[in-house]
């Protein structure tokens, strides 16, 4: 063993909650143990080291655990952690309690957070991407991406279903802020007619376009995919200017996905991945390559100092490769009258 390894891990999740947390989490107490180090379990984030709510975390504590969503150690966002003494604080509460490293799971604003704590007092930090919106750097996935589309995806099942019953529009919402990742992807997997997403400017012309086009050739209904958030108005918006631009009745209805995305059961794509990062971050505490952040790059673990993925973020797999996919498997030629 090399004398990087620290002595006792603190791990936490901060943010939104993702699936797969909890099997993140059990996989670093268990690759923990295997190494001889102890671990703590700091609950509600990085409010947890503040109120001091710790727990020791064994192999048994971690036990049926990873097949539930959302995390058992809590979640949150820290006011004081962003305040000028906040990171000081919380590393000398930590030394305090014997914790020489931190494990953070989750997304941008936690990669934030370990930054600081590191640039600040040098404290030893690790994170592990675990965010739905899979807009996180250092990693082509986060844990909880795939749970969010296959949740997704469901809805859009479903709801196909009543489209062509009725000969309906819908404009279905899915979550992502300001990334598209998860529209994009469901939009695809789940036969939209269009996708719209924050990365490309909302073309309200060219999908009233298209629906036209479905109609002229007996298309019967449509699914239009549309990533949340101010830059793309949100599905209602955007149902509410398609139906201006349209000639004939829409028939249209909106559905707003919201919070089912975040939860359930994590995908084994998911739980696999949660087991690969939790085990390399404990992995590159003991070798020294802290501060950093432990993802995917290609199919293949790869770390990234924490500085460069708290600035970056992940590759997306959108933008007008999807629009030009949905396009050509929408079924309609393109000679169809507009």
């Amino acid at each position: 063993m090399t004398t990087n390894k620290p002595k006792r891990i603190g791990i936490l999740t901060s943010g939104g909650d993702a699936p797969g947390m909890n099997a993140a989490i059990r996989a670093v107490v268990r690759a923990a143990i295997h190494q001889d180090v102890a671990v703590t379990g700091i609950r509600d984030g990085f409010n947890g080291i503040f109120a001091e709510n710790f727990i020791a975390l064994d192999a048994r504590a971690v036990g049926n655990t990873l097949q539930y969503g959302g995390t058992f150690l809590g979640t949150g966002r820290s006011a004081r952690f962003q305040e000028p003494d906040g990171p000081r604080d919380a590393a000398a509460i930590l030394k305090k309690r014997g914790i020489d490293a931190l494990v953070a799971i989750g997304g941008n604003g936690t990669y934030a957070g370990l930054a600081a704590l590191h640039r600040d007092t040098g404290f030893r930090a690790v994170g592990i991407p675990g965010s739905i919106d899979n807009d996180v750097g250092g990693t082509d996935f986060s844990i909880g991406f795939d749970t969010a589309v296959n949740t997704a995806l469901d809805a859009i099942d479903r709801i196909r279903d009543t489209a062509f019953s009725l000969a309906r529009v819908f404009f279905v919402e899915v979550m992502g802020r300001a990334c598209g990742q998860i529209a994009a992807a469901v939009g695809l997997a789940g036969g939209a007619s269009a996708v719209v997403v924050p990365e490309l400017p909302v073309d309200i012309a060219g999908i009233a376009a298209d629906i036209e086009r479905g109609l002229a050739v007996g298309k019967q209904a449509a699914i239009i995919v549309v990533a949340e958030g101010d830059i793309t108005g949100g599905a209602a918006d955007v149902a509410a200017r398609v139906r201006a631009a349209v000639k004939h009745d829409l028939n249209e209805r909106v559905m707003v996905l919201g919070y089912i995305q975040r939860g359930g059961k994590p995908t084994a794509n998911d739980r696999i991945l949660a087991a690969k990062l939790g085990v390399r971050a404990v992995q590159a505490l003991r070798d020294g390559d802290d501060p950093c952040v432990v993802g995917v790059r290609c199919s293949t673990e790869a770390v990234t100092p924490l500085a460069e993925a708290a600035q970056a973020s992940s590759a997306p797999v959108l933008g007008q490769e999807v629009q030009r996919l949905a396009a050509i498997l929408s079924g309609i030629p393109e000679s169809a009258a507009s």
